[in-house]
């Protein structure tokens, strides 16, 4: 009888256990890794890469919402050039950025230092610095159209009282930018606050301590210890301050509609106004585009100067 046999397992033909390091996907820890950033990255597909991939297209279109869109290749890039208006927002837009963004990381970190001192009740103080940034932009940019009036308005009666005549300030061709640029570092310092705060409590005291032995002035100290120390969350704050001061729009809207003239427009009202006023879509993502190519540009030359200017404690 024949009888049906099997090849014997043996260790010369048995297959060898896989060697090598195993697929980085397989590890649990990696696996973890990409289910908690998953929800952030279909959020950023979706809301950020998906509208910068549709605003690259229809900057090739003519298209004003109600008829079908024809293509214009880059004829809309090509306006930009003679366009006035574009480079006065622009100009505009830069100001603002170069004038609210020191100001703001100044305030914020002159608050920060004050608040690091071990004041009693320090929680309260914080609250209430960081109430500005957690309210509404609306809101506040209504109650800086009280502050500015010119007859009445507190910063003029208090002017007064130091016998200065105060501007109109919000249709002053002078004084409009200013008067913004003073509402948005308001608002903004506490964002700022907050994390110079954090990074400060962070610092090692024994690196004080150390400057202390050696006969270190309080400036010789925070300069050679309190600024490089903190050049992390400085550089994390200008990043943020001038990607923001580049979008600005809201309270230019609201407190002069871009006015006197055109004095306070910014780039991204201009874009606005293009888009859904004039509904010359095609024009406005184009300029939407030359905004994102600025914000890019500036952005990757922070991050080349930090490998300089930035200490990190490892």
């Amino acid at each position: 009888m024949a009888v049906d046999t099997l090849p014997l397992q043996t260790a010369t033909n048995a297959k060898p256990p896989p060697t090598g390091p195993t697929p980085r996907w397989r590890n649990k820890e990696t696996l973890a890794a990409w289910l908690f950033i998953l929800p952030s990255l279909i959020g950023f597909l979706i809301f950020t890469a998906g509208p910068v991939v549709a605003a690259g297209v229809i900057s090739l279109l003519n298209w004003n919402l109600f008829s079908s869109p024809t293509f214009a290749g880059l004829k809309n890039f090509a306006r930009l050039g003679p366009d006035p208006t574009f480079w006065s927002a622009l100009g505009n837009t830069v100001y603002f950025t170069l004038v609210s963004v020191p100001l703001t990381i100044l305030v914020s970190l002159a608050l920060a230092l004050l608040l690091n001192q071990g004041l009693r009740r320090i929680a309260v103080f914080r609250s209430l610095l960081l109430l500005p940034y957690a309210t509404i932009t609306v809101a506040v940019a209504f109650v800086w159209i009280w502050l500015y009036i010119p007859h009445g308005g507190l910063v003029n009666t208090v002017l007064g009282w130091f016998g200065f005549d105060g501007p109109a300030w919000l249709i002053s061709d002078n004084w409009a930018m200013p008067a913004l640029i003073a509402m948005s570092v308001w608002k903004s310092f506490g964002f700022g606050m907050v994390v110079f705060l954090a990074g400060l409590q962070a610092i090692p005291q024994q690196l004080y301590e150390a400057a202390k032995v050696d006969g270190s002035s309080s400036w010789q100290s925070f300069r050679s210890v309190t600024l490089p120390m903190l050049s992390p969350s400085l550089f994390f704050v200008i990043v943020t301050s001038v990607i923001g001061s580049f979008q600005v729009f809201d309270q230019a809207l609201i407190m002069t509609n871009g006015g006197p003239g055109s004095r306070t427009t910014t780039l991204v009202m201009y874009i606005y106004r293009t888009g859904f006023e004039n509904y010359d879509q095609g024009y406005a993502a184009a300029q939407s585009l030359v905004l994102f190519g600025f914000i890019v540009v500036i952005t990757a030359a922070q991050f080349v100067l930090q490998r300089r200017l930035v200490h990190y404690d490892n």
